[in-house]
């Protein structure tokens, strides 16, 4: 009887055993056979090989819009408008360059004047001294021209006067000479934004009648059109914008240059007058005869 306690005893002891065992293996078998947990090798060992690797850069797709387009799909009207910016433009600039270089060779000009016309015996010889295109050479030629033409009906004004007008005369023709171009500048300034503006309204017209008659009136349908209409103002404030700014600066710079002119041509009536004045004093006046005596 004892010897089956102790056996029944015995045998509990080993099963207690074989179930603490299987239940310590368990965990381990059901990581190594879940393939959710299971770690690939290469990946485990070469981590920063997978985190390296960058994806291809995606094309840019192309871009249907734009210039291209608009010439493309615009019609007569759009086209003559776009004509009509580009030739507005192309005359800014001509007339914007020409006028710089005009105002700086009139600049050389008069620093010419102010170092050989001054310094010469007469004004006669000082305008020889001067480029023959040069506004200063005019304005003397102007008042010597003035002081020899003295006679006639023109003899009763009094020759300080008449130089004056002379030299005035010839300053407002400079003056008017300085001018030419601006009022391109200022027109296009003026009237480009506007005719940008008529580009737009009459391609948003024709792209909202397009997207009407075809009955599909997507963002993509909308966009597209509409935004190239919108151009034609962005064209007419590009080419505006120059214009005025050109406009201004070039009427400062003439302002400069014509204050150096008019103060050149008081100087020169000035010295003219001088010059007068001591051939009058070196010429003797006719003294009259005096009175026969009477013989008796």
């Amino acid at each position: 009887m004892l010897t089956l306690i102790h056996t029944a005893r015995a045998f509990a002891a080993l099963l207690v055993l074989a179930a603490g065992a299987a239940l310590a293996q368990a965990p381990a078998a059901d990581t190594a056979s879940s393939p959710a947990l299971a770690v690939s090798p290469a990946l485990s060992s070469t981590p920063s090989a997978a985190a390296g690797i960058k994806p291809p850069p995606a094309a840019a797709p192309a871009n249907p819009y734009g210039l291209a387009a608009l010439w493309a799909q615009g019609d007569l009207v759009a086209k003559a408008t776009l004509v009509v910016l580009v030739i507005m433009s192309v005359s800014t600039w001509y007339v914007l360059i020409t006028k710089l270089l005009a105002q700086r060779r009139m600049g050389g000009q008069g620093r010419a004047a102010a170092a050989s016309f001054w310094a010469a015996d007469t004004v006669r010889q000082g305008a020889d001294t001067l480029d023959k295109a040069s506004p200063y050479r005019f304005i003397a030629e102007s008042a010597l021209e003035a002081t020899r033409k003295h006679d006639g009906l023109i003899g009763q004004v009094d020759l300080n006067t008449w130089v004056a007008q002379s030299i005035e005369r010839a300053v407002n023709t400079v003056h008017s000479r300085t001018q030419e171009g601006l009022a391109v500048l200022a027109t296009v300034g003026s009237t480009a934004p506007f005719v940008g503006l008529f580009g737009t309204v009459w391609g948003i017209y024709n792209a909202l009648v397009k997207i009407g008659a075809s009955g599909q009136a997507s963002i993509d349908r909308v966009a597209g059109p509409v935004g190239e209409a919108l151009i034609m103002t962005a064209i007419g404030l590009a080419v505006a914008v120059p214009a005025v700014l050109g406009y201004n600066w070039l009427v400062r710079r003439n302002k400069v240059a014509m204050d150096t002119v008019r103060g050149f041509g008081s100087d020169l009536h000035t010295v003219l007058l001088a010059a007068q004045g001591r051939r009058s004093a070196a010429t003797p006046s006719a003294s009259a005869a005096p009175a026969p005596e009477t013989q008796g």
